[in-house]
């Protein structure tokens, strides 16, 4: 589905990235974690096409959909709830109707909110406003960038019903996370990003025992 192959980002003379490759799979989750400042979100960036890699290539299967999900919520504060879904309705040209999309705000708990504007909610109804607006593309790949900042344990638990109903679909789900304990047991493969590189690159459960085998200090790198 998306190739990437000795990928390595640089700012002036800051490297950020460098020779990191992998290839992301149809109908898997991936964790992605790492220090503050490993260049998670670079990463990230790169794998949804918004940043052009220093070097390496980035291959993405043709046709493939691509839904991306960062720290800014892409929303319009002077629209409502109902009202935001239909301009990205409109923009991602899937001509969906007013029920279909009042659906998709009912899969994130939004419903009795379709006609208050975006600008009065919380940290944690925007971000569920902003995975409605993933959602209704039912995009192949999922780009999610610490996607549960601001949300409590109920909306939690209906992100990670979602990440698992993407993966039984046959998408593939990429997850920046600093809640490992949370989210490593939804996901079958774990990428550590340290040093500028990967550091690891397989089962989450195979990374937790060799963990366990070191020092008790390198639980830090998951922060």
């Amino acid at each position: 589905m998306l190739e990437l192959e000795d990928i390595a980002k640089i700012y002036g003379v800051k490297v950020i990235l460098k020779k990191i490759s992998c290839r992301l799979t149809a109908g898997s989750v991936c964790l992605l974690v790492g220090p503050n400042g490993a260049g998670k979100s670079t990463l990230m960036r790169i794998m949804a096409g918004l940043s052009r890699p220093s070097l390496g290539s980035v291959q993405l299967a043709e046709g493939t959909q691509v839904g991306y999900l960062g720290h800014a919520t892409f929303l319009y504060p002077g629209l409502t709830a109902l009202e935001n879904l239909a301009f990205w309705n409109a923009a991602y040209g899937l001509m969906l109707s007013d029920n279909a999309l009042m659906s998709t705000l009912e899969r994130v708990g939004l419903q009795a909110h379709a006609h208050d504007r975006a600008g009065i909610f919380s940290r944690g109804m925007a971000q569920r406003l902003n995975l409605a607006r993933l959602l209704m593309q039912s995009p192949d790949l999922l780009l999610l960038d610490e996607p549960g900042t601001g949300l409590d344990a109920a909306s939690l638990m209906l992100l990670r019903r979602e990440i698992t109903a993407a993966q039984r679909r046959g998408a593939c789900v990429v997850l920046i996370s600093h809640d490992f304990q949370g989210d490593a047991p939804l996901a079958d493969r774990l990428l550590v990003l340290t040093e500028c590189t990967l550091q690891y690159d397989g089962p989450p459960s195979d990374y937790q025992s060799l963990t366990a085998a070191d020092a008790e200090g390198d639980q830090a790198c998951y922060a």
